[in-house]
Parts: structure tokens; sequence; C-alpha cells
């Protein structure tokens, strides 16, 4: 397959309200979204990166860059014959994952589009409908965080994911508890703690909990490894696991019972299927993490949430979770029973509201395949 032509854009679609962390506060989706053209048909994908480097190492500019004068040139020079062939390709950029996902996905609903099948039927995918959850950020107080996890729970959310720091812990999972005794709960400290005062946390194994996600450093599996052994709660690895090998050596170690699979996170779809299929090899559940994305990136979340090992909520929630109006005109919404239903459409299902997205976009290049525009 030649690519003819790809366009990228800086976008900024404001939040409902801002997202708080251990670590940082987003006030709204600051990504870039990738348009991919090939032989009539169009294929999207978003590289959900923030404007500052707290998550990992990547911004909106340097995925910009790395897109720009890196990624697309390889798309460019090469014939490409399947999306795992693309990752090959891409394989000789260091890190920048979340910039060669956002190609990457949109190479995979053009591939869609074009074999006139889902990605969750390429991937193998046996759901048609997935189960989510909702992650709330750090509240004001306790009594701001359970009005609002009654108001989610309101609305069908089975499973609550609170986000976590040294003196915002124990206290409100505490308070969670007392008001929601059996509410599936899990909390997320996005690597605050040290070894040494992550034994405080050591109380949260009182309170039931689905898991402790990413206490320690954001590039450590060894300690958490030892961490574990100190818990009956399983811990979760998120922002340490970049590969499949990653993923090997952490259940390897025994740093985690569970893993947070971002195809963002790992560079893509095709990353991910490995080390879902891994995890499923070893009875290792996994989950499917979300970096609060459009609907371009969420659909893509929802397509790989249908494998068969993603036996726990994900992250992935419906559009109006956070945006007012979204970038796309099918924005996912939430059943009765806390699923979203997955697409079936060829591709990963995304409808782009191209005159909105306009108005949200803030830089927009168009690159044209030379090989096939000099003619």
């Amino acid at each position: 397959m030649i690519i003819e032509k790809i366009e990228i854009r800086k976008i900024f679609l404001p939040y409902l309200k801002p997202f708080e962390t251990s670590g940082w506060v987003e006030k709204g989706n600051s990504g870039i979204i990738v348009k991919i053209y090939s032989d009539g048909v169009i294929g999207w994908g978003e590289a959900p990166v923030g404007l500052e480097p707290f998550y990992n190492e990547e911004t909106t500019e340097t995925a910009w860059h790395i897109q720009k004068d890196f990624l697309i040139p390889i798309l460019f020079k090469n014939n490409i014959s399947s999306p795992e062939h693309l990752n090959n390709l891409f394989s000789p950029i260091r890190a920048n994952k979340i910039a060669r996902a956002g190609i990457e996905f949109a190479f995979w609903d053009l591939w869609g589009k074009m074999m006139n099948k889902s990605i969750s039927s390429l991937l193998g995918g046996t759901r048609k409908i997935i189960e989510v959850g909702v992650s709330i950020g750090i509240q004001k107080n306790i009594n701001e965080l359970i009005k609002n996890i009654e108001g989610y729970l309101d609305k069908g959310y089975k499973r609550i994911k609170i986000k976590i720091k040294p003196g915002y812990d124990v206290v409100p999972v505490k308070a969670i508890r007392l008001a929601y005794p059996d509410i599936l709960l899990q909390v997320d400290a996005n690597s605050i703690y040290t070894l040494n005062d992550a034994l405080q946390l050591k109380e949260l194994d009182d309170f039931n909990l689905l898991l402790i996600e990413q206490p320690l450093g954001h590039d450590d599996i060894y300690e958490h490894s030892l961490l574990q052994k100190k818990f009956k709660t399983p811990l979760c690895l998120d922002e340490s696991i970049v590969s499949l090998k990653h993923a090997e050596a952490a259940v390897e170690l025994g740093a985690c019972r569970v893993i947070n699979i971002k195809a963002c996170r790992v560079g893509g779809l095709s990353e991910a299927k490995k080390i879902h299929d891994f995890c499923l090899s070893k009875d290792i559940p996994v989950w499917c993490g979300g970096m609060l994305e459009t609907g371009i990136g969420r659909a893509i979340n929802v397509q790989l949430a249908s494998l068969p090992g993603f036996t726990l909520p994900g992250d992935i929630s419906a559009n109006d979770r956070y945006f007012k109006k979204d970038i796309v005109l099918n924005p996912f919404s939430l059943n009765a029973d806390g699923t979203i239903d997955v697409p079936q459409k060829p591709g990963s299902g995304a409808e782009a509201d191209e005159e909105y997205l306009d108005s949200v976009t803030q830089d927009k290049l168009l690159l044209e395949n030379k090989k096939i525009f000099t003619a």
C-alpha cells in the first residue's frame, strides 16, 4: 500500500473540568490528530500527548517533530504490506511511542476500511460490548469526591478509579468504602511514591481494592517487585510497560499481578496485541487504560479492549465524561449495564466531525508523497 498524503493537526479540546493527577493538571486534550490518504480511502488516528512531559517524555511539540521529520518520511518511502509491517519500519525510532502510535492507529483504521473489517475483528476481538469504568482526578475535598462518585454510579458506571498522592490516599479510600462498601474500586498513583513512603499504602490492603496502579517510578520494575511482596492487593503497572519485553520482565520478577495496556504508550496496536497475548498465556489480567482521548483515539481503545484477555473494566468511558462536544459524529454512550458497544464498521468506527475539528485545530500540516505528486 502506498500512502499518498498525511495530514497532522495540533488540537486543543477543553475538558468539562480540569483533570488532576498526583503530579500535574490537564485542562484539555492537546493531542495530534492524524489523517492518512491512500487509494481514495482515509484513515484517522490520534496521538494523545500533552503539552508537558509529565506522563512520559513526549509532548505535543516533540510528537509533531517526530511525526513530521521521521515517521512520515518512512511511510512515504515504503510500500506497506500490513500494520505489523509498519510497526517494523518504525522500530529504529527510539522511544517516542505515542508519536508512533498516532500514525499507526490511522493506518489500522485505513487498513480496516480497505479490508472491510473492524479493527476488533482484525486483532481477534471476541466481544461486541466491553465493560468500562471511570477515572476521577484528585478532588478539592472528600465531600466533592463522594459527590462525583455518586454521579458516576447513577450514570451506570460499575467501576471507579481515583487518583491518589501522598496525603490523599488512605483517607479518601476509607471514605469511599464507608459510603460504598461493595463497588469495584481501584487507585492510581501515577508513579508519585518512593519505595520507602509507599509502605504507608499498606493500609489500603484492608479496603478490597481491585488494584493499586503504578505507585513507584515511571520506569521502575524491580522496586515494584519488592513492594508487591508486601501487599495482598495486586499491583498494576502502567507507565513502566512500554513494550512486550517490559511486560515479560515485570511478570518474571513478580513486579505486578495486573497490567494496564495503553496502545499509545507501547507504540501502537501491534505491540499492544503482543502484550495482551503474552499476558493471556500467563493468566495475567489486563485492562485498557486511557489518556482522555477524543472520540478518534477512544474508538481505537474500544476496539483493542474487545480482545479476550481484557477481563477488567477499562478507563474508556463515554465521550461526554470529558467533553461538552467531541470531534466525532458518533460519540460513545454508556449502556445501562455499564458497558460500551464495540463498533462493527470497517476500521475503528470513528466518524470525524471535520467542521468541528477545524474549530479546535491550532496548527495543521498536509504532507504529500513526492513520488506521487511530482510526476
